[in-house]
């Protein structure tokens, strides 16, 4: 039966689930990378769809913005849907000075200011992973590591892709650079507002769970991705994540 956030009946979502937080993004990948992709689900706005990707059922499911949203619907999914592997695909503030817009980020964990975990384990600093399986499928998918391609002309710079720690933020116009320069020294590379609740839940629910996010600004320049940009960029981490389901 449906649960409180989700119109979906039970079997509706594929095993894996790519959780973008904006319904349009949903639908795009539905539209655009899914096969044969159904709308499952769109109470309160929030769209989610299940198709195939070279033959396997694959579900796509927005979250909205922040932690607590996408814990109700990570939560829902593991606990009434059978999902098992939710991975996110979202944006993300660059910190690191070698981060460029456009760079890709695969969070190996995630940092946070909020509370929601704090008391997760009493006298325990709670730490917020993914899984390995997954983290270690989507690095090999996009390179990490590779040495560069070599040849006579210079080129310019290609988006690149990172493994490392997120810091996720429940305030989104945060002023405080101490802070950030302090993250920076302790390897934190970018900033977002879900990666640390999904780990949180993924675990609580016996599930799997990982952040693939594109750089989309940076917070010590004023460089960012148009629009244009940001839907094509975000393409390259749609098929890591589905990359690191098929290999996962």
């Amino acid at each position: 039966m449906a649960t409180p956030h989700l119109g979906a009946e039970p079997g509706d979502f594929a095993p894996d689930v790519l959780m973008p937080g904006d319904p349009r993004r949903a639908a795009r990948i539905a539209e655009t990378v899914l096969q044969d992709a159904t709308l499952v689900t769109e109470v309160r706005g929030i769209l989610g769809f299940t198709g195939t990707f070279d033959g396997a059922p694959v579900s796509v499911l927005a979250s909205g913005m922040g932690m607590p949203s996408i814990s109700i619907y990570a939560t829902e999914l593991y606990r009434f849907y059978g999902v098992r592997r939710i991975i996110r695909i979202g944006t993300a503030g660059g910190m690191a000075p070698h981060l460029e817009v456009g760079d890709v980020v695969i969070a190996n964990a995630a940092h946070t200011d909020s509370q929601m975990t704090a008391l997760r384990i009493p006298g325990i600093h709670y730490s917020h992973v993914p899984s390995y399986r997954l983290l270690a499928a989507a690095a090999n998918a996009a390179g990490v590591g590779d040495p560069p391609p070599t040849g006579r002309r210079r080129r310019a710079r290609s988006p690149k892709a990172y493994v490392g720690p997120v810091i996720s933020s429940d305030t989104f116009y945060a002023d405080r650079p101490q802070t950030n320069d302090l993250l920076v020294a302790h390897g934190t590379l970018a900033v977002e507002m879900e990666a640390a609740a999904l780990y949180a839940t993924a675990d609580r629910e016996g599930g799997e769970a990982l952040a693939i996010c594109t750089i989309s600004d940076l917070l010590f320049s004023d460089a960012s991705l148009s629009a244009e940009e940001r839907e094509r960029l975000f393409d390259r981490s749609v098929q890591l994540g589905l990359a690191a389901f098929a290999t996962a």
